[in-house]
């Protein structure tokens, strides 16, 4: 990073965060405080720009769970509130297009609604041992929370009500332009034949065939104000064939574009495509969009004349090309629908890199977007297709961002390498984000590492930046040990954030342990363009070997790493390339494994995203069997040293159990120092506290062992039971 940009970044921490924390006596945070941390996501500002809702996100031990909140702030006074309030998170916070309301989902009990008059009702039930309120120890089964239905609150507080009574979870939902209704999809309740099957046969899934689709659904909100019941909705949508995803209502509230697949299952996202409904023509429904690969997330031009979507324009490497922005004229596609890229407007053709569309204004169509490590937002003129940077400066981490009804303020959420992600408010014309809250000052007490953008030369020549995290009191004099920490995806990225909560490896701890942590961005990461995410195609594993080791190899020839310590690990696709580096490489003292894939046939006949496999290595392991096997970390396992940890979810679809077993055999087969820990219940993320406390202790545990040459504690979260009790 040159010294003109560190400048910029310094200028922006003054001008945006509002400076500096001051000196205080310092602490490395436990992972129990780390995991404690309150985050915040989401910024929907009203439509006058009086407030901004946002998600406040807590831990919850008692229930094992993290719970999220609605928060509002007070754009002129800076004050903020919790809005709602409960044991079951609320989400998605939507204003109703005067500012009246503000609709969101959450999972409540069905009692939760307070009527008029309910006070003298509690009143009795406290006189009633047995209906007295608090008394939840249920057995299991009993007491079902309702689904997650649409709830509505004023801003200004009191009870939120429920709108909606669906049987089965809400997904998405939209307020219609004048207010008076909202849309939302969820599936349609069990059918009678549904019913039949399994009180005949009991349960079971037919592979690929077992699921409910979407529907679209639009419940009257014209009557919010002193409604206490909820309100029943009338189903739009009713063809089997179709799952409907992304939505959008058209000004004038009398058509709904949305997108559909024809089933939810994640391989078959290819086939999404766009149709219209007209709801003052009996709901008739017409596919408008019909292009090879995936077409979503429609949304009308501010006159209802054209739509903009999400396309990959029929690329048939969807997984890893660009994505784009296309145009079409609502009337046009009605008559004569587009099934080919011509029939589209691309209006993002030059910009390289997934644009993701934020909404459409009357000065054109905002997008946000990646530049190598930065996050900013643009604007798209769909006439000249001109497209301009709104955010600055170049060094910029925009997380989401909402607009006021005059399109004249932004709402923001943003983040950096010294502060977590914070509340702002912008002018649209001029980007000057003023910051409204102040989540950072949980961590005023916390001795916290620095990060900063590093490069080097991978062994092809390319080009590679990473993330290098210190310790608070490095030393440029001294040799510390490197753990390499690899990001998944392989689209993701790594970015010089602050970075103080950790979820599966304690980042700060181990810097406070005297490491320095290397983030790769290697290749196929987001942020450098369609090319360079190319660059990992039938390469897997060993181009991203070549970018992890040139990275280390370049911070030993600097003379700051210590090259007998070295460790590595990842979740996902970091999972995978830190099993590579377990049995092609014997430099590293101490590798993780977090569901990562150890053979790509295994994986190709186990995953939920089939299709991955056959974009990236360009073939089916029927097709192409050498490819999947240079490519696979079991190929070299008989090569393997490594003392390595693996870790998973139980019921993990994505990266599919067997590959972990696949590779924890295979080490142990080699007389090669190995564990397997799977975490009960758990899919591809592990998502509750206590577990995260589990993994996190496991790796701490793993890594001080063998980096720091500590003895494992008689409690580790590396034991099982028998030897918990040998330990005694």
């Amino acid at each position: 990073m040159n010294r003109v940009v560190r400048s910029g970044l310094a200028l922006a921490v003054v001008v945006f965060w509002g400076g500096s924390m001051p000196a205080q006596t310092k602490h490395t945070p436990t992972l129990e405080e780390s995991l404690n941390l309150k985050t915040i996501g989401g910024a929907r500002i009203s439509p006058d720009g009086r407030f901004i809702a946002y998600r406040v996100r807590e831990t919850d031990w008692k229930e094992n769970a993290y719970v999220r909140q609605i928060w509002l702030v007070n754009v002129a006074s800076g004050a903020s509130f919790q809005l709602t309030r409960g044991k079951k998170s609320s989400d998605a916070p939507e204003w109703s297009p005067d500012g009246r309301w503000l609709a969101f989902i959450a999972e409540r009990e069905a009692n939760a609604i307070v009527p008029v008059g309910a006070a003298e009702k509690k009143e009795a039930e406290r006189k009633e041992p047995d209906k007295k309120e608090g008394k939840d120890e249920k057995k299991e089964g009993e007491g079902k929370p309702a689904a997650r239905q649409i709830w509505v609150i004023s801003p200004e507080g009191g009870e939120a009500w429920q709108l909606t009574q669906q049987e089965t979870d809400i997904g998405g939902f939209h307020w219609s332009k004048d207010g008076k209704q909202i849309a939302f999809t969820a599936a349609s309740p069990e059918s009678k034949n549904e019913k039949e099957r399994k009180e005949k046969y009991s349960e079971y899934e037919v592979f690929e065939e077992d699921f409910r689709q979407n529907q679209l659904w639009v419940v009257d909100a014209s009557d919010a104000e002193g409604r206490q019941t909820p309100i029943k909705a009338r189903q739009i949508t009713r063809d089997a064939s179709l799952n409907v995803n992304g939505f959008a209502w058209s000004p004038d509230g009398k058509r709904i574009a949305f997108a559909a697949t024809h089933n939810p299952m994640l391989a078959f996202g290819g086939d999404e495509d766009i149709y219209l409904t007209e709801l003052v023509k009996e709901n008739a429904v017409h596919k408008i969009v019909g292009l090879e690969g995936p077409d979503g997330d429609p949304i009308f031009s501010p006159d209802g004349k054209q739509i903009a979507f999400g396309t990959a324009l029929a690329q048939p490497y969807f997984y890893y090309a660009n994505g784009h922005i296309g145009l079409v004229d609502v009337e046009r596609v009605l008559a004569q629908p587009a099934t080919k890229p011509g029939d589209v407007q691309d209006l993002t053709g030059q910009f390289d890199e997934d644009p993701r569309i934020s909404d459409w204004g009357p000065d054109g169509i905002y997008f946000v977007g990646l530049q190598k490590t930065s996050a900013h937002l643009f604007r798209v003129d769909p006439k000249s297709k001109g497209i301009a940077r709104l955010s600055s400066p170049d060094i910029y981490y925009l997380d989401d961002v909402s607009f006021t009804k005059d399109f004249k303020t932004l709402g923001i959420a943003a983040q950096d390498e010294t502060h977590l992600t914070e509340i702002f408010v912008s002018s649209a014309q001029k980007f000057s984000p003023r910051r409204l809250t102040d989540m950072t000052a949980q961590v005023k007490d916390w001795s916290l590492g620095t990060a900063e953008v590093i490069s080097w030369k991978s062994k092809d020549g390319t080009t590679i930046e990473g993330i290098l995290r210190k310790p608070a009191n490095y030393d440029a004099s001294k040799k510390y040990p490197l753990l390499v920490m690899i990001h998944g995806g392989p689209t993701g990225i790594s970015q010089p954030l602050l970075s103080a909560g950790d979820m599966y490896y304690p980042t700060q701890i181990f810097l406070a342990k005297g490491a320095l942590v290397l983030q790769p961005n290697y290749r196929g990461s987001a942020g450098y363009g369609a090319a360079f995410r190319a660059l990992n195609v039938r390469n897997l594993g060993m181009g991203d070997m070549w970018d992890v080791m040139s990275g280390v190899d370049s911070l030993i020839a600097r003379g700051t790493v210590d090259e007998s310590k070295l460790g590595s690990m990842g979740w996902s696709q970091g999972g995978y390339i830190s099993a590579f580096l377990t049995t092609n490489t014997d430099r590293f003292k101490a590798i993780s494994v977090g569901a990562g894939i150890s053979n790509w046939m295994t994986y190709y006949v186990n995953t939920d995203i089939t299709p991955f496999t056959r974009q990236y290595l360009h073939a089916t392991p029927w097709d192409d069997q050498e490819i999947y096997q240079k490519t696979s970390p079991m190929t070299a396992i008989k090569q393997a040293k490594t003392p390595t940890l693996i870790q998973l979810g139980s019921a993990d679809k994505r990266v599919p159990v067997p590959d972990s077993y696949e590779l924890y055999r295979g080490l142990q087969d080699q007389h090669v120092a190995s564990r397997l820990i799977s975490y009960t219940g758990f899919g591809h993320p592990i998502t509750k506290p206590k577990s995260n406390r589990a993994v996190m202790q496991a790796n701490l545990d793993w890594f001080n062992h063998y980096i720091w040459g500590e003895a494992f504690p008689k409690d580790s979260a590396l034991l099982g039971s028998s030897e918990l009790e040998s330990a005694k």
